[in-house]
């Protein structure tokens, strides 16, 4: 089969089309002919040599892929040939075929295409795990950061389907015209001063839950935005991995700084989390209370196109690799 691979890490001049041996489903896994795979951050980290996938799975960058079911290996049940299903993966999304673990594998949400639904899996596993770790509660305040992008805009749809006010940041009009769009409450640039815009929207009193993404770079602003018995959820690093805060202003407010990956779960636990999507966050989509993220897709072979895409910070919505 055909995939992208890594020589070594480095930029996306590295990624490399070419031919890999085709995997097959072992027991308890399901083999899909992959129609399109997600790229996401973490996936640039990856290529730079700063996110190793787990011990046992595939180098193949990619950790979300949408396609067809090609083999069922021994002891899965309740899937035929040809199936259309979403994977989350902790690896090898980036190739025409890719086994699962059958527990990390459903059906895609109704009346959307199996395109589309290739961005939308991880977004919805990592948003909705960790909305469910922070205790989101109705009418609670939820800030999201990058909420143009694949995560930022699912957030802030989801959380609004929870009864959340939501406040969000965005670089540019175009895209804090477009998180009004899909319900944001206050749209603020991350250029400006957002910290001062939320704790005039707030009245001073801060914010619930931060889901962040941008880790040391915003670490004691965001402790000083948490209101009382706030939780900040970190979910990514794109502004660095060391911090400093103060540890007075958590404990007077009774505060909770909890980091998160899900890449590194159990299969087990990603099992678990893909059940609740099914259950509880595939209806909000097919209903239309969640609306997909816009989507620029490029070709499989493309991908290194792609990652200088996302890395611009130019794109609205999600980048698709399809096959």
């Amino acid at each position: 089969m055909r995939a992208i691979t890594l020589d070594k890490p480095g930029g996306p001049e590295n990624l490399q089309f070419s031919e890999v041996e085709t995997p097959s489903a072992g027991p308890g896994e399901i083999l899909l002919k992959v129609r399109a795979a997600g790229v996401n951050r973490a996936d640039l980290m990856q290529r730079e040599g700063n996110y190793p996938p787990p011990p046992g799975a595939s180098p193949i960058l990619g950790m979300e892929a949408s396609g067809e079911v090609a083999e069922i290996g021994e002891g899965v049940t309740g899937w035929e040939l040809g199936d259309l299903a979403v994977a989350l993966l902790a690896g090898g999304g980036y190739s025409e075929y890719v086994n699962v673990p059958a527990g990390q594998v459903i059906p895609p949400p109704d009346d959307i295409d199996i395109v589309t639904a290739a961005g939308l899996v991880e977004v919805a596993a990592t948003v909705s795990s960790n909305l469910r770790i922070a205790g989101l509660a109705e009418e609670e305040v939820v800030l999201v950061h990058g909420g143009s992008g694949g995560i930022g805009s699912f957030a802030i749809q989801y959380a609004k389907a929870l009864g959340a006010t939501v406040i969000a940041t965005a670089g540019s009009q175009e895209k804090l015209d477009y998180i009004r769009s899909i319900g944001a409450d206050l749209a603020v640039s991350y250029r400006e001063d957002w910290v001062g815009a939320i704790k005039d929207f707030t009245d001073g009193r801060g914010v619930d839950i931060i889901l962040d993404n941008m880790g040391a770079k915003y670490l004691q602003a965001h402790v000083d935005l948490l209101a009382s018995d706030g939780r900040l959820i970190v979910i990514g690093l794109q502004g660095g991995r060391k911090g400093t805060l103060d540890l007075g202003t958590l404990l007077t407010k009774r505060g909770r700084v909890i980091a998160t990956s899900l890449r590194s779960r159990s299969v087990a636990e990603k099992a678990d989390i893909l059940r609740t999507v099914r259950r509880s966050v595939w209806p909000l989509v097919s209903s239309g209370d969640i609306l997909p993220a816009p989507q620029t897709e490029f070709a499989l072979e493309q991908a290194a196109e792609a990652h200088r895409r996302l890395e611009s910070g130019d794109n609205l919505g999600k980048i698709v690799l399809t096959v």
